[in-house]
């Protein structure tokens, strides 16, 4: 059983090391990447880093729960040096899990604002996902839907379709209307939007977007930057096609998540590990990452026309360490609205 899992794990790791122009005294620099990020654009960040400061980047990619059990399994004897999980919860769960390690920069206290890093100095945010609302206009009327709450309407009844319960996003989204709302407010929204939902919980975003185009609901919540890859033909012209039948709403103010980084707690290379992060949070290496994948940088929006298109939007005063702390909570309450 014990060589099945491994066996398993490792179909879903991908080990990447960038081969550039080295220093000749640089050889022995390098730093250790646990990635949930899955995006090869990251790659080209890494590949500049590496050749502006001599130091090798070594990449491996899993999916955010597979890294966060590896890194408790491996404990002192892991190899990882930086961590990067996307969502508010999983980084906070990695903190409070004792996997991460506090630390000094003056750069990362410059480069990220507010509300967007760790108060222990643990994690910083890198990149930033709006949750927008995708709907359909001959389906629903999309001048009456404005904010997540208006998916609780009995006029949209069969009309919504939701991501299942175990998408961090969308714990994430309730914890933050948790903190909005409190939590009486946030259980009968829960209760009316559940009861709007016909269809059976989606595995994915993008599988969401493709059900409001073909009219099997009227609208469901995704990440803004899924719509964004499907209209720029990311995932091909099919998906293309799917996503130009749907409207992107974009609530105001808006739930705004993250991904995020932090040096893993038993680093053997922390130097190169703070290096690498304060890189990736600075204007050039947070562009550098958000641009290609359609998010948003720290302290910008995407330029991109697709995005644009989106229109602006303005965060909420929710931080990221509430979305951690609500997390357990958003759980259960989601549990408890037979969100499945």
């Amino acid at each position: 059983m014990q060589k099945l899992k491994k066996l398993l794990y490792s179909a879903i790791t991908f080990t990447f090391l960038l081969n550039v122009n080295m220093p000749v005294n640089s050889t022995d620099r390098e730093v250790k990447v646990y990635s949930g990020r899955h995006y090869n654009t990251d790659r080209e960040v890494y590949k500049n880093f590496a050749e502006e400061t001599g130091i090798k980047v070594r990449l491996i990619e899993a999916s955010g729960i597979s890294l966060i059990e590896r890194l408790k399994r491996e404990g002192k004897n892991s190899q990882a040096d930086l961590v990067l999980l996307v969502d508010a919860a999983r980084i906070t769960n990695a903190a409070k899990a004792g996997l991460l390690q506090s630390i000094e920069s003056k750069s990362l206290e410059n480069n990220i604002p507010i509300g967007l890093k760790d108060k222990k100095k643990e994690w910083y945010a890198l990149t930033r996902r709006v949750r927008v609302l995708v709907a359909n206009p001959k389906v629903v009327d999309i001048n009456k839907i404005k904010d997540y709450k208006d998916l609780a309407d009995p006029s949209l009844k069969g009309k919504v379709c939701l991501r299942n319960r175990k998408s961090p996003y969308n714990q994430s989204l309730v914890a933050n209307q948790i903190v909005n709302k409190g939590e009486s407010q946030t259980k009968a929204w829960l209760s009316g939007m559940i009861s709007n939902v016909s269809q059976p919980f989606f595995p994915g975003d993008i599988s969401i977007i493709r059900a409001v185009s073909k009219k099997k609901c009227g609208v469901g919540i995704v990440n803004h930057y899924y719509v964004a890859r499907m209209l720029a033909g990311v995932n091909g012209r099919r998906d293309a096609l799917y996503a130009k039948k749907t409207s992107v709403i974009t609530p105001n103010p808006a739930h705004v998540n993250i991904t995020a980084g932090g040096v893993a707690k038993y680093a053997t290379n922390k130097n190169e590990a703070i290096k690498l992060l304060e890189y990736l949070a600075s204007p050039k290496g947070s562009k550098g990452l958000a641009a290609p994948t359609f998010e948003h940088p720290l302290k910008e929006l995407n330029q991109n026309p697709i995005v644009k298109g989106f229109g602006k939007f303005t965060p909420d005063l929710v931080t990221v360490e509430d979305l951690g702390e609500y997390n357990s909570l958003a759980l259960k309450l989601m549990k408890d609205a037979n969100w499945n």
